[in-house]
């Protein structure tokens, strides 16, 4: 079961150098926040018991996360898409049948029936997991936003495949091992799901890894609005560094945002 925590400390290992982002006024490092709460994924099965898979910071008033943070390491072996049943986070939830009631502070099931062009888009997605146990613990709605559904297969869809070719390509520590850490999150919109759960206007997605082969730190950023794609638009949502996104969400949401230690600001 996953643990909501006053500071990220149990799954710091997600963050680049075990650091948190900054974000003033959000993300306040060292203290439970009503409103915007630290969680430390954890994903049990019988087979492999429980273990933490990736870090979420969840707004309970938008009932959107502002972020996912995890490790990239490259795919063990093949598997398919988990076919697993959504997942609501209880310490978020009324103690009483946490999947319907609606005045829950996240997003339920139920707010994801008839849903207008929408559809549970990941931060962390599943096709970025190293296995299929991690990919599985993606599936839970304080790790997804509702996302336009041609935007999701679209433009993004083809995004995180062309990250995760990057980072297989580029990000190797000293060990040779790939390894990259990710920040994946959304700004909140002025548009509302069932009157309930922020329809984000933008999403983003930024990387931080070694490049041991070349001695060298390299970080990719990405940024896209949450809109329609028709099938004659562009399916292309350009490179950009470290330093434009952060100036981007500086501009359009949080002064002084940082997402990661100085190393990868390129």
């Amino acid at each position: 079961m996953s643990e909501v925590l006053q500071t990220f400390d149990k799954c710091s290992e997600f963050f680049f150098r075990g650091q948190p982002p900054v974000i003033p006024g959000i993300l306040n490092p060292h203290s439970e926040d009503d409103r915007y709460k630290k969680i430390c994924q954890k994903y049990s099965s019988k087979n492999e018991g429980s273990r933490y898979t990736f870090a979420t910071l969840y707004d309970t008033t938008n009932r959107i996360p502002v972020f996912s943070a995890y490790k990239y390491t490259k795919e063990e072996k093949k598997f398919k898409r988990p076919r697993i049943p959504w997942m609501v986070e209880p310490q978020l939830a009324p103690a009483v049948d946490e999947m319907t009631v609606p005045n829950a502070n996240q997003a339920m099931n139920e707010d994801f029936k008839n849903k207008y062009g929408l559809n549970r888009g990941h931060l962390f997605p599943s096709c970025h997991a190293a296995d299929e146990f991690t990919a599985e613990s993606t599936l839970t709605l304080t790790n997804i936003v509702p996302q336009k559904i041609s935007f999701n297969g679209g433009s993004w869809n083809h995004m995180e495949k062309e990250i995760s070719d990057i980072m297989n390509k580029h990000c190797y520590d000293n060990n040779n091992k790939v390894l990259a850490h990710v920040l994946t999150g959304a700004l909140p919109g002025n548009n509302k799901l069932k009157e309930r759960v922020n329809i984000p206007s933008y999403m983003w997605v930024a990387f931080c890894c070694y490049n041991s082969a070349e001695g060298s730190w390299v970080s990719q950023a990405y940024w896209a609005p949450n809109e329609e794609e028709t099938e004659d638009e562009s399916k292309t949502i350009s490179k950009n560094s470290l330093k434009e996104l952060q100036g981007f969400l500086s501009q359009n949401w949080v002064k002084n945002v940082q997402l990661f230690n100085s190393n990868c600001e390129k």
